[in-house]
C-alpha cells in the first residue's frame, strides 16, 4: 500500500499520520518528493481502512500495490530515482548517459588508450571486463584482480568512474570497495544469493536482463536487491533469447517503456550483446533514445580484429566517435544533453 501525503502538509501531522500506521506492525518506508511525500507500507495491509485514512485533510490519495515488486514499482515510489556516479547522473530528466569500453580488460596500454578515447568522445562512464563468464570454460575468462587493478588504474588516470561484471557473492566486499558502479550480467540475474550480499551495499547496482527472463521476473531482481537495503539499482536490456538466430539476442526495445512506467528505477540499452555485430550498434543505439532509455553501454576496443573477447560486436574508436555525434545530433533535435 502507499499513502500520497499533500505537498503542503505540516510536519507534524505527516509524523501523526506516520505514528498510526506504525502501530499496525508494518514496514514503513518514507520518500520525500518534489510533488508529493510517499508513504509506502510493506506487509499485511488487509487491516488497514483506506477510506478511514482519507479522511485526514493532508492524505492526497491511497493505492493498494498489487505487483509483488513493492520497493521497484512506481506506484510506491513516484518520483524517478537517479543514481550518481561521479559527475554522471543516471535516470535525470532529459539526461542520456554512455558508458563505454572494451568487453574484456587485456592490458594496462589497452584499457588506458580506449578508456582515455571513449571520455573524449563524450563517455561519461568507463565499462571493462575483468571478470568474464563465458560459455565455453577454455575461452578467455579475463584477467580477474589484476584486470580490476588496471581498472582502478584507468579511473585514475581519466577520472571516469568504473562499470564492471561480478560473479560471485564473495567478491561483494571488494568490489563494493573499489568498483563504481557493480554490473551484475545475464546469467546472474538469478542469482538470489548474489543479490541479497549486493542489497547489503549502497552501491549502485547495474543489473541485466536475464537470457529469457520476463519484465516480471526482472523487477523482481531489483527487487532483491532494493528489499536488502540498497536503494542503487539500473536496469539494462541487453536483448533475450528468442527463435530467431540472425543475431545473437533480439533487443527488446519495448521493454524501455514498459519497466518507465512500472518503475521509477532508471533503465539503460545495451546495443553490443542485443545484435552481436558492431554495424547494428548505431541504429540500435539511436532506437534506443528513441523510445526514452536513460543511456546506453557500449563495448569499444583499439583493434576489434585482435579482441579476445566479443571482437564482432565492438566499436573501434573513431566509429564510437561517430556514434556519439548522431546521439548528441539526435539529443540536440529532442532537448536530450548526452
Amino acid at each position: 500500500m502507499v499513502v500520497l501525503v499533500k505537498p503542503n502538509a505540516e510536519e507534524s501531522e505527516l509524523q501523526k499520520i506516520i505514528k498510526q500506521l506504525e502501530k499496525n506492525e508494518l514496514e514503513l518506508t518514507i520518500m520525500r518528493g518534489i510533488e508529493c511525500t510517499a508513504i509506502g507500507l510493506i506487509g499485511d495491509t488487509s487491516q488497514i481502512d483506506a477510506e478511514q485514512l482519507m479522511l485526514n485533510p493532508i492524505i492526497e490519495r491511497v493505492m493498494r500495490v498489487q505487483e509483488p515488486y513493492k520497493k521497484a514499482s512506481r506506484k510506491f515510489h513516484p518520483d524517478r530515482t537517479i543514481i550518481k556516479a561521479g559527475n554522471a547522473e543516471i535516470g535525470k530528466d532529459k539526461t542520456f548517459t554512455v558508458i563505454a569500453g572494451p568487453c574484456s580488460v587485456e592490458s594496462k596500454e589497452q584499457i588506458e588508450e580506449v578508456a582515455l578515447s571513449v571520455k573524449n568522445s563524450g563517455a561519461k562512464l568507463m565499462r571493462g571486463g575483468a571478470f568474464k563468464p563465458r560459455t565455453s570454460p577454455y575461452s578467455f575468462q579475463g584477467l580477474e584482480l589484476e584486470g580490476l587493478e588496471l581498472l582502478k588504474g584507468a579511473r585514475e588516470k581519466t577520472g571516469l568512474p568504473i562499470v564492471t561484471e561480478i560473479m560471485s557473492p564473495r567478491m561483494v566486499e571488494i568490489f563494493d570497495r573499489d568498483v563504481d558502479i557493480i554490473q551484475v550480467g545475464a546469467r546472474n540475474m538469478q542469482n538470489f544469493d548474489l543479490l541479497k550480499e549486493l542489497g547489503k551495499t549502497k552501491k549502485p547496482i547495474l543489473l541485466k536482463r536475464g537470457l529469457s527472463s520476463t519484465i516480471e521476473e526482472w523487477l523482481m531482481s531489483a527487487e532483491y536487491i532494493l528489499a536488502g537495503g540498497n536503494p542503487n539499482v539500473i536496469f539494462c536490456e541487453r536483448g533475450i533469447r528468442t527463435f530467431e538466430t540472425y543475431t545473437r539476442n533480439t533487443l527488446d526495445l519495448s521493454a524501455i517503456p514498459a519497466i518507465k512506467k512500472l518503475s521509477h528505477l532508471p533503465v539503460i540499452v545495451d546495443p553490443s550483446h542485443s545484435a552481436g555485430m558492431n554495424w547494428m550498434v548505431e541504429p540500435l543505439s539511436l532506437a534506443a533514445m528513441a523510445v526514452g532509455a536513460d543511456g546506453l553501454i557500449v563495448e569499444v576496443h583499439n583493434n576489434p580484429a585482435k579482441a579476445l573477447c566479443d571482437g564482432a560486436q565492438s566499436l573501434d574508436m573513431p566509429q564510437f566517435a561517430d556514434l556519439m555525434n548522431k546521439l548528441k545530433k539526435m539529443g540536440n533535435s529532442l532537448g536530450i544533453n548526452v
